[in-house]
């Protein structure tokens, strides 16, 4: 990939998830999962795991940081869905990508509000208590899935119009 095509590229997805994450919209309704799966098959791997960590990292530093080992398992759900990316980088099709857009909204609710659960007051430390997180996070869940789905689709779905109607920028840009 051409230098300033990567960083062209890396400037776009790095502005529009922070861009998104600092202005107010609906909580967890953000590009980020999609831009860490986009990146993951598109880019190459050691852009694809630093990019989420980066914007997590940065519009933390406009938002707040907040318990470190709560922070430490959301950034690992999204180096976890650009591992997805990566691994579908030969595998991609409308099918795959939207699986692994459902997925990593799966997997962030499931691992995220567990580690609520375990690691914070906030809920009892009962099956019962486990079950009242999860259902209290529901709504919350909602929306990742429904971010999930739009940003991909905005994401994948921007660059195969990109691809079909200006082929040699594609070609020159993402290998």
């Amino acid at each position: 990939m051409k230098k300033i095509n990567l960083i062209v590229i890396l400037a776009i997805l790095f502005g529009l998830a922070l861009y998104i994450r600092l202005t107010p919209h609906p909580a967890n309704f953000t590009p980020l999962a999609a831009v860490s799966l986009f990146a993951g098959v598109y880019l190459p791997k050691k852009w694809a795991l630093s990019l989420p960590i980066s914007i997590l990292f940065i519009s933390d530093l406009f938002l707040g940081f907040y318990d470190w080992r709560l922070a430490s398992v959301v950034y690992a759900c999204f180096i976890l869905t650009a591992l997805m990316g990566i691994y579908l980088k030969n595998r991609k099709n409308v099918l795959t990508v939207l699986s692994a857009a459902l997925g990593s909204a799966l997997v962030f609710f499931l691992v995220t509000n567990f580690a609520v659960w375990a690691l914070s007051s906030w809920y009892p430390h009962t099956f019962s208590g486990l079950m009242l997180n999860y259902t209290l996070a529901v709504p919350f869940f909602r929306n990742t899935l429904m971010g999930n789905l739009f940003f991909t689709g905005v994401l994948f779905g921007a660059y195969e119009l990109v691809k079909v109607s200006m082929p040699s920028l594609i070609k020159k840009a993402v290998k």
